[in-house]
């Protein structure tokens, strides 16, 4: 039985507690890392992610003295799964997630989906906010005109689509498999991952049941949410951000990315913004390039 088979990888520590949150009914499921008493540290995970991807990534901030608070966002790893998945369900389970950790303004980091929710969140709990970190989350496609007939043409599209595509997987579970086979099929998506890493997420983002391995997240769900949104409306929240704020890239493209060009962000970056791309590095930044991430981070935090 190998290291990552047994549970194991080096340098992954799993979460130090974890609770629960109520969000409207949703239970969500959030982990800690580092000491109670050291100041918290927010981190959203990206999509079809689960908050122990950072199992490497968190203890090291933990170990310079922050408190690191991830959740599974719903449908995802340990929390619940709903009858509704949309960007504004998100941004309220993550304002959940705020009320329960601090009543004083923290910073936040998120990644992928993760930094697109946290600029959002940023609107909506502005006062809880102090510093920003996003890490390759910033979508640089073309922009959809922002007017009201075309969000509820969007609406009713989305709201269809997801239906249907609800309805089609009605009661149907997600395929089991050994823990080679899941880790093989996640390196579709995470082409740039070793074997060792992806079978260790097996390990802490699956269950094991009598027919296998299935990994911890809704069936039901898919790329983007339940309209009206689109990931290029982002990137226009960025120039009215009223804190410090640091993007980091990864210049490697890759299927779960983005495709964003440095050029498509410094345009629309805030006074003072401070914006690093990485050479070398794909999509998974805090991953692949975990020691220099955390680094950057920890310099801009100071």
């Amino acid at each position: 039985m190998s290291a990552a088979v047994a549970g194991a990888y080096p340098g992954a520590h799993r979460p130090d507690r974890r609770r629960r949150v109520d969000s409207s009914g949703v239970g969500i499921s959030v982990v800690e890392w580092g000491d109670e008493g050291d100041p918290p540290l927010l981190f959203a995970h990206g999509g079809f992610d689960f908050a122990e991807t950072l199992n490497v990534f968190a203890p090291i901030l933990a170990r310079a003295g922050w408190r690191v608070v991830s959740w599974d966002q719903r449908g995802h790893g340990d929390s619940d799964h709903a009858d509704l998945y949309s960007w504004h369900a998100d941004t309220r389970d993550a304002a959940a997630v705020v009320h329960s950790t601090t009543d004083e303004a923290m910073p936040w980091i998120g990644h992928s989906k993760g930094g697109v929710l946290t600029m959002q969140l940023s609107e909506v709990l502005p006062h809880r906010l102090s510093k920003l970190v996003n890490l390759d989350g910033l979508p640089s496609r073309r922009f959809v005109p922002d007017v009201a007939e075309q969000r509820n043409a969007m609406m009713s599209e989305a709201a269809l689509g997801w239906l249907d595509h609800r309805a089609s997987l009605e009661g149907k579970q997600r395929r089991p498999g050994t823990i080679e086979g899941l880790a093989q099929r996640r390196a579709r998506m995470n082409i740039r991952m070793s074997p060792e890493w992806l079978q260790y997420l097996v390990t802490v983002g699956a269950r094991q049941d009598t027919d296998g391995w299935r990994w911890k997240i809704d069936p039901t769900l898919r790329m983007g949410g339940l309209g009206p949104w689109r990931p290029e409306w982002s990137m226009a929240r960025l120039p009215a951000l009223g804190v410090p704020f640091l993007g980091v890239l990864g210049l490697e493209l890759e299927e779960m990315g983005w495709g964003t060009r440095p050029g498509d962000v410094e345009a629309y970056l805030p006074p003072g913004a401070r914006f690093e791309t990485l050479d070398g590095v794909g999509h998974f930044v805090h991953i692949e390039a975990p020691e220099r991430v955390a680094d950057l981070i920890l310099e801009f935090l100071s």
